[in-house]
């Protein structure tokens, strides 16, 4: 029976209106429930059910899918639910002032830590400043210094005394002490003392050296004496300021009872504010141009809280979605401010990244861009492996700076960290990274095409509504909605499926709503549709067109009538950025006598990618299975893409190369107006091709250019008939019988219908019938065998007597 090509209806499956039960999208409700997304969802549920080590997620699946919104929906709503953690602030640690703790507060705690701090401070500056200038202190201190005073001058009197016991007087000058003689109660004169006689002169040399001698351990003593001074002013302020603040740090420690690190950090505060009083009665230096108004670089910063994550406002665990996660936005960074020509730096400066900011919830991250940045994919997997955040500089990670510089203390990690990206990036991370698999132990992947049914057709016009909703677009009606899904399945490249890739069904609709805007409709109709598919089209079109008016010219040869023999239309192609479009391409064969060889002069000049080539060589594996199987296979033949200058990959001409060669060595032409696509096995079964709306338009648009004369069409795998969504003017040509699309199951077939003659089958006798193709192909093939068989003996001969 011959093949019939399919009928219009099959070559486009139309969306009904009547299963439409709505007039607009504004009718319908906003959707929930995300399309075809079953097995991700419940990953994802999965993946944040489970507390365990290492069990973070990976969204894989094609751009445009929507990962990241619907990721974040379901996020959004789990950790609302979820406990607030903790906030985390650093302080000074005193004792290391290089290594700043870290200190964990209940939620809402640490923005009234840092409130409570700062007021510390003010009041210890007015309380502290007050003390010190009451008249309480002032007696006191002075009863010190008098105290002091009147011991010294005590051993000072008896030392003079001592001397003018020997005629002497104790004298203080600006250098020093010194002993002077005196006669009745005056200091000698240097002129009176040349005078006296040589004995007076020994006598009072030697009461000077005597008294020398007692006051040198006595000038020993003044530095002790002055450090007792200052020791016991120091007692003193120590004690007053003790007095002063300590009631008020008293205050706190009962507020924060139950936060031992606080406690801690309020007890070091206490006794480094003791040992450093002085510094709060130093006047405020003026400001000047490195050294900003409010004494950023005062001493008091050393009590300062700095708070790096806040959950005051926050209900739930935090979401947190970093759109550029360098290392330092990961992990936190050290911050230095410049002043007097110095890059300075203090526990201050230290700022959270998205790790910390997330911590006790959940980190949103896209995988490629987290891969771009140097460090960030190692920072990432290090806090994780070590379930700890410790911020430092990128020099200081690769120890490539031995510069003095903080410290922080870790803080404890415990976040789920959800990547999103392609499917290539999780299985190149998979393959090469042995961390990764460890990391991310879930994958949540996305399914890009959803079965097409009534009621997914249904839930699909929700979909478009509320798209268009978020896009502040005009609603659009049944037809439109209709024609929206047509478009997603023949985005799909399958009638039975819907493309769930959200950004182009997206894009549809924004140029939808341009033309219904231009026309001043309320609605979006399906016309509108039908120009924004159109213009999408034309405007990335030139290309194609190029083509078809270098073939449509004669520059590139490609018959549309006729009959040859060894030539055949394939198809292919081409894709240039989103749009793709079919074309077809001449392959030619030719066959002479040979070692049963079918060279692929793609392959030879590496222009062949390798699926090709093995379609190649498949043939030769049909060709000596089906006519050589009690002969050699001896033929050479050769195949060749006509006019083909750049590379060719896929197998899905090799059908296409199978009937040029059949065609060669059986010597019947192939009729020029038909065009080919499939693929085949080594039993001759045609097998399904992608792209192949794109390949029958691309025939149909050359054909249509040059003139249909209704002989015209294109044979498909009979697996790809349920794939066809093609346009509408290639529709009406079938129907019109101006165009035929015939689906081929087997070679034999295919060249029937591009011969016109049967092919044929084997008998009983195991031959095939007389004048079908196939025995005038194993004919050949039994010619080929012959000759070569003849030609050996004489080969032989010859080589005997040379």
């Amino acid at each position: 029976m011959p093949l019939t090509p399919l009928p219009p209806e099959a070559l486009y499956q139309t969306c009904e209106s009547e299963q439409l039960d709505f007039e607009t999208t504004e009718q319908l409700p906003e959707v929930t429930d995300s399309i075809g997304l079953e097995r991700a969802l419940e990953a994802a549920r999965f993946g944040l059910d489970i507390d365990q080590r290492g069990f973070n997620l990976f969204g894989l699946g094609p751009s445009g899918m929507g990962k990241r919104s619907v990721l974040s929906r379901l996020v959004e709503s789990r950790a609302r639910e979820e406990e607030t953690p903790s906030d985390w602030c650093y302080v000074n640690c005193f004792e290391l002032p290089d290594q700043p703790r870290a200190l964990e507060l209940p939620p809402g705690n640490g923005h009234q830590f840092k409130r409570d701090m700062e007021r510390l401070v003010q009041e210890l500056k007015a309380t502290i400043a007050a003390v010190f200038e009451s008249e309480e202190y002032q007696t006191r201190k002075q009863l010190i210094l008098e105290k002091s005073k009147e011991s010294r001058e005590e051993v000072f009197s008896d030392l003079n005394q001592k001397a003018q016991e020997r005629g002497l007087t104790l004298l203080r000058t600006p250098l020093g002490f010194a002993f002077a003689p005196v006669r009745d109660g005056q200091v000698i004169s240097p002129d009176e003392f040349q005078k006296l006689s040589a004995d007076e002169k020994e006598t009072l040399g030697k009461a000077i050296e005597e008294m020398q001698a007692y006051l040198e351990p006595i000038l020993g003593q003044v530095p002790k004496w002055e450090q007792d001074i200052r020791e016991k002013v120091r007692e003193l302020d120590r004690e007053v300021t003790a007095y002063a603040v300590g009631h008020r740090i008293a205050d706190l420690k009962k507020r924060y009872q139950d936060i031992p690190g606080v406690l801690q950090h309020l007890d070091g505060l206490e006794a480094d504010v003791l040992d450093h009083t002085d510094q709060f009665l130093e006047r405020q230096k003026a400001p000047t141009p490195q050294l900003p108004p409010g004494g950023e670089s005062s001493f008091t910063r050393r009590y300062e809280v700095n708070l790096l994550v806040d959950h005051h406002q926050q209900q739930g665990a935090p979401f947190v979605y970093e759109d550029n996660p360098t290392y330092s936005n990961l992990v936190g960074r050290i911050e230095h401010m410049s002043m007097f020509g110095a890059l300075l730096t203090d526990f201050t400066l230290i700022k959270p990244g998205a790790l910390l900011l997330a911590n006790g919830g959940y980190l949103l991250l896209d995988c490629a861009k987290v891969l771009i940045h140097p460090l960030a994919w190692e920072g990432l997997k290090r806090a994780l492996r070590s379930r700890h955040v410790r911020i430092e500089s990128p020099a200081q990670a690769l120890s490539l700076i031995d510069t003095v510089s903080l410290k922080p203390e870790p803080i404890p990690l415990d976040v789920k960290v959800i990547l999103v990206g392609d499917r290539v990036l999780y299985y190149l991370l998979s393959a090469l990274d042995p961390e990764f698999n460890e990391l991310f132990k879930v994958n949540v992947d996305f399914e890009e095409i959803a079965d097409r049914n009534p009621a997914t057709e249904n839930l699909f016009a929700r979909l478009i509504g509320t798209l268009a909703r978020q896009r502040e677009l005009r609603p659009l009606d049944r037809s439109a909605v209709g024609r929206v899904i047509e478009q997603a399945a023949r985005l799909a490249g399958d009638a039975e499926k819907l493309s769930t890739h959200l950004t182009p069904l997206s894009d549809l609709l924004c140029e939808a709503d341009y033309w219904a805007r231009k026309e001043e409709t309320p609605v979006i109709a399906r016309s509108h549709v039908e120009k924004a598919v159109e213009a999408h089209i034309s405007r990335s079109d030139r290309v194609r067109q190029r083509v078809l008016e270098q073939m449509e010219r004669g520059t590139i040869l490609v018959d549309t009538d006729g009959e040859k023999t060894g030539q055949v239309n394939g198809l292919a192609v081409v894709g240039l950025g989103q749009f793709f479009f079919g074309y077809p391409n001449r392959i030619t064969a030719r066959v002479r006598l040979g070692k049963g060889e079918v060279i692929d002069i793609e392959r030879e000049v590496e222009l062949g990618g390798p699926i090709h080539s093995k379609g190649v060589l498949i043939l030769t594996g049909f060709l000596g299975a089906r006519y050589a199987t009690d002969q050699p296979l001896s033929l050479h033949a050769s195949l060749v893409f006509e006019q083909s200058y750049s590379g060719v990959e896929g197998d899905s001409a090799s059908s296409a190369e199978l009937y040029a060669l059949l065609s060669a060595l059986s010597e019947i032409p192939i009729h020029q107006g038909l065009a080919v696509t499939g693929s085949v096995n080594q039993q001759g079964q045609v097998q399904a091709v992608g792209g192949v709306n794109q390949k029958i338009e691309g025939f149909f648009d050359l054909c249509s250019r040059r003139g249909l004369n209704g002989k015209q069409g294109v044979l498909i795998p009979a697996a790809n008939a349920k794939h066809l969504m093609l346009r509408q003017d290639v529709v009406e040509a079938v129907r019109a019988g101006k165009f035929s699309i015939y689906p081929v199951e087997t070679v034999d077939q295919g060249m029937e219908i591009l011969t016109g003659l049967p092919a044929g089958s084997r008998g009983e006798s195991g031959e095939f019938e007389e004048g079908t193709l196939n025995d005038r192909v194993e004919a050949k093939l039994k010619t080929f065998a012959k000759r070569l068989a003849s030609s050996r003996p004489e080969q032989a001969g010859q080589g005997g007597s040379a």
